[in-house]
């Protein structure tokens, strides 16, 4: 952690307050130049509505399926499976998966035009976006089902028993014993969907190249296109700034389920 992580991170800290890779001190020149820039203000937006959009939306969809598994008598070691395959696809797959169905001539536009319906240029417009989040829900929600499964295992089967036995049925077990018996694993899967969150570049990278549709130009986009510019003092800069907020995140997150 220190060789590969801390240590190339005090050196970016470091870089953040010079011009370029020479000696000559900046000061904040460079996150003021960082904050005034507009892709980065649109790289950033993008970030973070699909961060507020995405985490809870892959949380609660995994809970669910979860406790739905949790259920089934029959099949569920199957679907437990199955659910991890997405995760398994290389990027490149889930890539040409994306162009088979929603370029323009592809499989989805087929179907609109065979119903009388004209073409749309998906990935050229803003439902960009949300076939990006569909497209992240689907590739972790079996690895998020996996974590909540663990946490769910750690409940004593007593307690739906006897609630059963007291007349409550599927749905107040669920909030009056599973949501307070999972309450200690909100933290570190939330953290762990928060970090997932940022590596659906690859997939973007690959369906869009560098500058795809502005409303999937992320953060990510942002920094890949300064470095191949070599644009380090703006790499550095907005590189702490995202740190430093995704930490904040981490704090604020714990800090409140600790009061809860």
């Amino acid at each position: 952690m220190g060789i590969f992580t801390l240590v190339p991170f005090a050196d970016v800290l470091k870089r953040s307050f010079f011009h370029g890779m020479s000696r000559e001190f900046a000061g904040f020149e460079n996150y003021i130049s960082v904050l005034g820039n507009e892709a980065f203000r649109l790289a950033a937006f993008n970030t973070f509505r699909f961060v507020v959009l995405c985490v809870p939306a892959l949380m609660l969809i995994s809970l669910l399926l979860s406790v739905i598994l949790s259920l089934c008598k029959f099949g569920a070691d199957f679907f437990k499976t199955t659910m991890l395959v997405p995760m398994a696809l290389p990027a490149a797959s889930v890539a040409f998966l994306w162009r088979a169905m929603f370029h323009k001539n592809g499989l989805i536009n087929r179907l609109l035009i065979f119903m009388g319906i004209g073409a749309i240029d998906f990935m050229n417009t803003d439902m960009a976006f949300y076939i990006l989040t569909v497209c992240y829900i689907w590739k972790n929600s079996g690895y998020d089902m996996v974590l909540w499964t663990a946490s769910l295992s750690n409940i004593s089967s007593s307690l739906y028993e006897a609630a059963s036995v007291d007349g409550a049925g599927h749905i107040r077990q669920f909030f009056f014993i599973t949501l307070p018996g999972l309450k200690q694993d909100f933290f570190i899967i939330g953290i762990l969907s928060l970090i997932n969150s940022f590596k659906v570049f690859r997939e973007a990278y690959l369906v869009g190249g560098s500058y795809p549709h502005t409303s999937m130009y992320m953060l990510q986009h942002l920094f890949n296109n300064w470095f191949a510019s070599l644009e380090m003092e703006k790499l550095c800069a907005g590189s702490v700034m995202v740190a430093f907020v995704i930490f904040l995140l981490i704090l604020l997150l714990k800090r409140v389920l600790k009061e809860e």
